[in-house]
C-alpha cells in the first residue's frame, strides 16, 4: 500500500510511533513552516522570547563558541546565538522549516538520530521545543553527547505539565482548548495545532529525562520549571 506523501494526524488517531511518527512529524512541520514563527508568538503569548533568553543564560555561550541549534526550525535560537557573537549552526529534518528560515547561520538538513557532524565538533547544543518530536530520545541524546566536546553544554527547552492543580487546569484550558481553536482560525494546518498539545505525552517524566541525559554522557544535569511548570529547561555538561 502506498504511503501518503503528506500524512495528517487525525483528531482521534493514536499518536504515531517509530517510522510513522518521523514521516508524519516531518510532513506536519513542512506544512506549517510559513506561519510557524507567528503562531509561536501567539500560542506562547509572547513568552517564547523569555524562555529562549533563559536557555541562553543556562548555556552561558562565550563569543566565538561553535554551537549547534538542534531541530532549529525557522532559526529563532540561531539568531539569538549569532547576536551573542557565537558561531551557530542549525540542523533540522524539515526542508520546509529550513526554507522558511531567515538567518545568517549555516543550516543543514539532517536527522537528530544520525547527526552529520564529526565527534566533538561543537562547544554546546541547544534545542527549543523539539524533544517530543524525536522518535528515539535516548539515541538523540547520545548523538548530542557525541558531537559536543567534553565540558561542553547541552540545553533544551520543552513543554511540561504543571504539577500544581490550578496551573495544570489553566495549562489544559489554554494548550488543549484554545491552541487548537487558534490553529483552526489562523493556521494553514489546523491538525498540527491539535497534535502539538497532545505530543507532550511523548515526553518521559522529569527524573527519567535527567537519567536519560546522564546515560548519554552528561553530568550535573538540571531540570528547571518555568511559567508555572508549563515549560521545562534541561541542562547538562558533557562528561
Amino acid at each position: 500500500m502506498s504511503r501518503s506523501p503528506n500524512p495528517v494526524i487525525g483528531r482521534n488517531d493514536p499518536l504515531p510511533e517509530g517510522d510513522a511518527k518521523h514521516v508524519a512529524v516531518e510532513a506536519m512541520f513542512d506544512r506549517v513552516a510559513p506561519g510557524y514563527e507567528r503562531m509561536n508568538r501567539i500560542i506562547s503569548l509572547g513568552l517564547d522570547r523569555r524562555w529562549r533568553r533563559r536557555a541562553l543564560e543556562k548555556l552561558e555561550p562565550e563569543p566565538g563558541a561553535r554551537l549547534l541549534d538542534l531541530a532549529c526550525g525557522t532559526g529563532d535560537l540561531c539568531r539569538d546565538l549569532t547576536t551573542e557573537g557565537c558561531a551557530a549552526v542549525g540542523v533540522d529534518f524539515s526542508a520546509g522549516m529550513l526554507g522558511a528560515a531567515h538567518v545568517r547561520s549555516p543550516l543543514v538538513r539532517g536527522d537528530a538520530a544520525t547527526l552529520p557532524f564529526r565527534t566533538n565538533a561543537f562547544d554546546g547544543v541547544v534545542c527549543g521545543f523539539a524533544l517530543r518530536n524525536f522518535v528515539d530520545l535516548e539515541v538523540v541524546f547520545r548523538e548530542c553527547a557525541r558531537v559536543v566536546r567534553p565540558g561542553g553544554q547541552f540545553v533544551a527547552l520543552d513543554a511540561a505539565v504543571p504539577e500544581h492543580l490550578i496551573m495544570r487546569l489553566g495549562n489544559a484550558v489554554w494548550f488543549r482548548g484554545a491552541v487548537p481553536v487558534l490553529g483552526r482560525l489562523l493556521s494553514r494546518d489546523p491538525s498540527a495545532y491539535r497534535y502539538l498539545p497532545r505530543s507532550t505525552a511523548y515526553l518521559p517524566d522529569g527524573p527519567e529525562l535527567i537519567a536519560s541525559l546522564e546515560r548519554a554522557g552528561f553530568s550535573a544535569v538540571t531540570r528547571d520549571l518555568l511559567t508555572g511548570g508549563s515549560v521545562q529547561l534541561l541542562a547538562g555538561t558533557r562528561s
